[in-house]
């Protein structure tokens, strides 16, 4: 499954793990503002805002699986199965299909509430990208620097909730998880207060009991209760290395190792996690087996051109030795 968080300091940040138990490729891709999109209903956007992101390698088409448009609106989609529901195509809605969401939304809106005014009118219509590659059931989170939003398609349409914490994961729905937060909300960072029996002299055995009950397994409520506890409670300096390092730190929290979540066809894992610097277009990550931070400027390509550029993942560990 999946994590998805978003973090301010003088810049705003967004990212996410992605954990599955298959590699398709990854790779950051560059798409610049005149690269052609050919939407199967919506007709071509010849020119749009410039975006950068992660991506299968596969087709010559951009599958973003997270993106950051030059703007600094981005977009996340996680896995949501049993509960995503496409539908088929509208005749007076905008029909655009999941793989297209990404850019139907990043290529022409700049704010969360842009996008919001676009999605009004959306009807998320069930059309595969290709026999071999079938849609995948996903919900969103999008943000930018002053808000976010989740968008979930389900059988009653898409609806859109008020992110304000500035996570998301996977099944159950948003507002199921929101709700769920109530459950934790005597958690806290500080000492406890002995609440419970206050002439009763207890005392505190170890550092850390603030947040005594907070989750740590790798289930999606767990997960995203612990990266909300860690997201609101991060503390990190202003600089870039030390708002990316605090960032990579927040979805380290919820990290999935191999062999900790045994599926049908292997064991899931996160595969990689990003963090992109949306006021400076400047795109983060780290695979599974590459723990040093890879960087890639959207800026220092030609955002005026129409062709992809994508970087295939730097995987192999990167050691510094020192003597």
């Amino acid at each position: 499954m999946c994590t998805a968080a978003t973090y301010k300091t003088n810049d705003h940040y967004f990212g996410r793990n992605l954990d599955y138990e298959i590699s398709f490729r990854e790779g950051v891709t560059v798409t610049p503002r005149n690269f052609v999109f050919d939407f199967r209903r919506m007709g071509q956007m010849k020119t749009h805002y410039a975006m950068i992101g992660m991506t299968s390698l596969g087709p010559d088409y951009p599958l973003y699986y997270d993106a950051t448009n030059e703007k600094g609106l981005s977009m996340a989609g996680l896995n949501f199965p049993g509960s995503a529901v496409y539908q088929p195509a509208d005749p007076v809605k905008d029909n655009v299909t999941p793989f297209e969401f990404i850019p139907w939304v990043l290529g022409q809106c700049a704010t969360v509430a842009q996008a919001r005014a676009l999605m009004e009118n959306m009807n998320m219509y069930k059309e595969n990208f290709s026999e071999q590659m079938p849609l995948s059931p996903l919900h969103w989170m999008i943000a930018d620097r002053d808000e976010c939003i989740v968008a979930e398609p389900v059988a009653e349409g898409l609806k859109v909730y008020d992110d304000p914490v500035g996570v998301m994961t996977n099944n159950p729905a948003f507002d199921w998880h929101m709700t769920n937060l109530a459950n934790y909300m005597s958690l806290s960072p500080a000492d406890p207060v002995n609440a419970m029996a206050p002439g009763v002299e207890l005392v505190r055995y170890s550092r850390g009991m603030g947040s005594l009950g907070l989750p740590g397994d790798l289930s999606s409520a767990s997960r995203f209760v612990k990266a909300v506890f860690t997201r609101m409670n991060s503390l990190s300096g202003d600089s870039e290395s030390e708002s990316v390092s605090q960032f990579f730190h927040i979805l380290g929290s919820v990290e999935q190792q191999k062999g900790c979540c045994k599926v049908d066809h292997g064991h899931e894992y996160t595969i990689y996690s990003s963090c992109c610097n949306t006021d400076k277009g400047i795109y983060y990550y780290t695979t599974y087996e590459n723990s040093q931070i890879t960087a890639v400027d959207m800026h220092r390509c030609d955002l005026d051109g129409d062709k992809l550029v994508s970087y295939p993942l730097v995987t192999g560990q990167q050691i510094h030795w020192q003597n």
